[in-house]
């Protein structure tokens, strides 16, 4: 094997193949961008560039977990930039949680078919793959589904991107990768999915590489009502970390203050990102919502007023816990899928495009201006 430097795509790839990691690559054959995922990682995606085996590696990827070859008890965090989840984690509708145990993280425990079990290929070429499972849950009310899953990745072209977006993302002044993955939940049971006993989401999960020079800015919809961004997953994030201002949230993001934030259904927007101005990387994330109002389920552990009152969009920080250790340090941004309430057969699907963007700032600034009238002057100081 050619030997990359730590950070890079080739070295990444090189890391998964020496410990025996089922690797798929979907390579766009007209630039240097790659996507690597992992089948017996539930299919996600584990890592992606846009500069080739010698380009940046944009995903978190845990390199002690994976080496040591351990099965840990209640998660086993190996990191990728896109994994696949299904909601709620807490509340009387948990599938974390058994039925009567109280939620806290003695009692925490990520199902098998999140965790530890392989996903099945049924399709690939390419620049695109398919992966199936099928499982049976019990919710923390004695609820049970039986569901069948369907997640494809396919890699998206600059050319689509355009399309996509109304911009020209095809400039010889930037370097890209960027993917779609559709993620189908289906009712495999004879009983239907109902709100009194407790329903299931889609929840997509993003880890990348945290710096003193990240922020994450979520547009939030200012003609909602309520609450704009609920901050308390893990107590209140400090003013310093988290500013509201004029229909964008911004938080800091330095892997050094472990934090949650979120954005409910009347304030959430199709389309957030990142960005490190240290690196010069524009992360974009879009998920499909819905046209009609939707609820959402609350994963928050414990007693909830409103199980159906969650978020749409969230973004963590990693940091120390209690004891100075720490699992990254990552961070996350998230996005959920409406609370499916099926009936047998019937199926719920929830997209999300990752795109990460390379250039000069000037030409970033331009593209960060059109798709979400925000100054990526502002995005970069807003906590200097």
């Amino acid at each position: 094997m050619i030997n990359f430097e730590k950070g890079t795509y080739g070295y990444d790839k090189n890391f998964l193949k020496k410990n025996i990691i089922e690797i798929v690559e979907l390579k766009d054959k007209d630039s240097n961008a790659s996507v690597l995922l992992a089948p017996g990682y539930q299919g996600r995606v584990m890592t992606s560039t846009a500069g080739g085996d010698k380009g940046l590696s944009f995903g978190w990827i845990n390199y002690k977990l994976i080496e040591s070859g351990r099965i840990l008890e209640h998660i086993n965090p190996v990191g990728g930039e896109e994994r696949f989840w299904l909601g709620p984690e807490g509340g009387p509708f948990s599938i974390y949680f058994e039925q009567g145990s109280e939620q806290i993280f003695d009692n925490w425990q990520v199902p098998a078919v999140l965790d530890t079990e392989p996903f099945e290929i049924i399709r690939q070429d390419s620049e695109s793959v398919t992966f199936t499972k099928n499982s049976c849950l019990t919710n923390a009310s004695g609820a049970e589904f039986s569901i069948g899953i369907e997640r494809t990745v396919k890699l998206l072209h600059a050319d689509s991107l355009s399309a996509i977006f109304h911009l020209n993302f095809s400039s010889p002044d930037i370097k890209l990768v960027a993917y779609q993955s559709e993620n189908k939940i289906t009712n495999t049971g004879t009983g239907e999915w109902t709100k009194e006993k407790g329903l299931l989401s889609v929840w997509m999960l993003s880890m990348f590489n945290p710096s003193p020079a990240t922020t994450v800015f979520l547009p939030y919809n200012t003609a909602g009502s309520g609450t704009v961004v609920n901050d308390d997953y893990f107590g209140k994030v400090p003013s310093e970390r988290l500013i509201i201002d004029s229909g964008t949230v911004f938080f800091k993001i330095d892997g050094k203050f472990r934090s949650k934030i979120g954005l409910p259904e009347e304030r959430a927007t199709e389309m957030c990102g990142s960005y490190d101005s240290q690196k010069n990387i524009l992360t974009l994330i879009w998920c499909s919502l819905p046209k009609e109002k939707k609820e959402y389920l609350n994963s928050k552990w414990g007693d909830q007023d409103n199980p159906y009152l969650g978020d749409v969009i969230n973004a963590y920080n990693d940091g120390p816990v209690e004891d100075g250790s720490i699992m990254g340090p990552f961070y996350e941004i998230e996005t959920s899928s409406p609370a499916a309430g099926l009936k047998p057969g019937e199926s719920l699907t929830h997209t999300q495009r990752v795109v990460h963007i390379q250039g000069d700032e000037k030409n970033l600034a331009k593209l960060t201006y059109k798709l979400f009238k925000i100054d990526l002057q502002k995005i970069k100081s807003v906590f200097q």
